[in-house]
Parts: C-alpha cells; sequence; structure tokens
C-alpha cells in the first residue's frame, strides 16, 4: 500500500475507465471525438477571427460572442484530449495524478461557471437592445462589457475554490478507479473512504447558487423582451427583435438544460453509463454546435464568415 500522503489521501493517481462498454469500437469512437473536437476547435477559432476582423462585428454582442467561443475551446480541450488517449492509449494513458484530476475538476468547473455567467450577460445585453435601444449605448458601453466579460471571469474561477478545497479534504484509500472519463465531482465522491455530506451539499449549494443566479437573470430578461414584444405594433418588427435573441435561446436550453439535470442534485449520480452520455452532450456536444447555431441563425455572422472566406477576398489579397 502507497504512503499515507500529506493531504489526507493514499490514493496519488485515479485511473479513469471511460467508455469501457464500447471498447470493440473505440478506434470508431476515437475517430468520432477527435473529429468532433477538432471541428469544435475550428469553428470556434472561425468565429473568434471573424468577429476580430470585420469591423461590422465590432460590437458588444459580438464581443461577448469572441468570449463564449474562448470558453467552449478551453472548456472542451480540459477533457476531450486526456478522453482521446484514453481511447487508444495504454494503461497509462486512463491514468490521472491526484493533484491532475482535482485541478481538471477545478478547470472544468471554473469555466462551466464562467459560461453561466457570461450567457446571463448576453441575456442583459439583448435585454437593452430590445426594450431600451435609445439607451443602449449608455447602458452597454465598451466599458461595461469589459467589466461584465471581467466579472463573469473572476466569479467563475471563485466558484470552485469551497467545493475543491472540501474535496482536498477527503481521504481516498482505495479503489481508485474512476468511472468517467474526466475528473468528475460525483464519480469521486463514489470512490471516497471519508463523510462525503458537507461535500455533497456544498457542491448542491454552489452549483444552484450559480443555476439559480444566472438562470434568473436570463429569465427576466427574456421575460421584459417578451413583454415588449406582446407591444410592438408591427408583426415584422417582432419577427426582426427576436430574430436576435433565437441562437442565445437555444444555446441557454441546450445547456442550462443538461447542466440542471447533472448538477442541482443531492445524491452521488445513481446511473454512471446515463450521466457519462449527458456529460458528452454538454462538455463536447454543445460546444461543436454553438458555432454552428450562432452563424446559422445570425444573417451578420454568416455574411462576415462569406467575406472572410469568399474567393474574391483571397483573390483581392
Amino acid at each position: 500500500m502507497q504512503s499515507y500522503a500529506k493531504n489526507s489521501t493514499w490514493v496519488t493517481e485515479f485511473v479513469m475507465v471511460g467508455f469501457t462498454e464500447v471498447h470493440e469500437a473505440r478506434l470508431l469512437f476515437f475517430t468520432l471525438f477527435l473529429a468532433m473536437y477538432l471541428f469544435t476547435l475550428v469553428e470556434n477559432l472561425a468565429i473568434i477571427l471573424v468577429v476580430c476582423l470585420d469591423h461590422r462585428l465590432r460590437r458588444p454582442m459580438y464581443f461577448f460572442l469572441t468570449h463564449l467561443s474562448c470558453l467552449e475551446i478551453c472548456y472542451t480541450s480540459v477533457t476531450v484530449p486526456k478522453m482521446l488517449a484514453g481511447f487508444i492509449g495504454a494503461d497509462r494513458g486512463k491514468n490521472i495524478s491526484y493533484v491532475g484530476c482535482l485541478s481538471q475538476l477545478f478547470i472544468f468547473t471554473f469555466l462551466g461557471a464562467t459560461e453561466c455567467f457570461l450567457l446571463a450577460a448576453m441575456a442583459y445585453d439583448r435585454y437593452v437592445a430590445i426594450c431600451m435601444p435609445l439607451r443602449y449605448g449608455a447602458l452597454v458601453s465598451w466599458g461595461t462589457c469589459i467589466h461584465l466579460a471581467a466579472a463573469c471571469w473572476l466569479v467563475g474561477f471563485l466558484t470552485p475554490v469551497l467545493p475543491i478545497y472540501l474535496m482536498s479534504q477527503l481521504t481516498f484509500c482505495g479503489p481508485n478507479v474512476v468511472d468517467h472519463f474526466f475528473c468528475d465531482a460525483s464519480p469521486l465522491l463514489a470512490l471516497s473512504c471519508s463523510d462525503v455530506t458537507l461535500k455533497e451539499t456544498a457542491d448542491f449549494l454552489v452549483s444552484l447558487a450559480v443555476l439559480l443566479a444566472s438562470s434568473t437573470v436570463i429569465a427576466v430578461s427574456y421575460g421584459n423582451i417578451v413583454w415588449m414584444l406582446m407591444h410592438m405594433r408591427s408583426a415584422a418588427e417582432r419577427r426582426k427583435a427576436f430574430s436576435t435573441c433565437v441562437a442565445h435561446l437555444t444555446v441557454v436550453s441546450l445547456f442550462y438544460g443538461t447542466l440542471f439535470f447533472m448538477y442541482v442534485r443531492t445524491k452521488v449520480a445513481s446511473s454512471f453509463n446515463f450521466n457519462k452520455v449527458v456529460s458528452v452532450f454538454y462538455s463536447i456536444v454543445t460546444p461543436m454546435l454553438n458555432p454552428l447555431i450562432y452563424s446559422l441563425w445570425n444573417k451578420e455572422v454568416k455574411g462576415a464568415l462569406g467575406r472572410a472566406f469568399s474567393l474574391r477576398t483571397w483573390k483581392g489579397q
């Protein structure tokens, strides 16, 4: 048995089993997830470059969109490369150190919380643009946008501090096999030899606070938007105003739906296999779909992408 460590654990590394159920088709799944990961990187980098290079998109709405794309790139990069190594690598490809596991959980939680607050900031931007258009320049100035974005990142960074501290105080005396493809809280709590009641309660309250705070801002913003749309006389004006919200609403629905299911619970996950499927959806599929949603439903983004990658642009250069 390994010696007792200063961090109150006998386990110095964990083994992530990932998707053992698809062992025979692991190369197929490796190819699928690799393609999705690379596609996600290309999509989000394209959004960032287009918004930065096209002066027509230098507005608060697209400023927040670049931050969302940065988050999606980081979000997937925290988990997917290690998962891919587990598909094709030797046993060491599935191993992760104790410190590395807690670090992965911290960064993943930090980025997820930041995305919640960023989506709330984007909802506020749409609310001001539609409900108070004459005051938009004053209420959503560039200074305000920078402060909002900085606040989202800061509060997101502070969110996992207490949960990770409590996790570090737990004893892990074996086994060390994590039934997941990344270091998520629920499968780790299932391995602990300590009483996890306090940690589980803290996770629930922190997750609930983040989701309720951000979703309340989104709900109030869109409640006011719907009220404003109902009082618009022109149907064309209503369609035009609502079209600027469709992409954001779709992204919010995908992201929050899975997060509420996964994290606002008081018990350690009861079905890890099903949870892994849901985790794939919000950690891999959603970041891949978000740029498509914004580009397909936003004429300005589609136009900017067309200008950036058209043959005429390249010939002109």
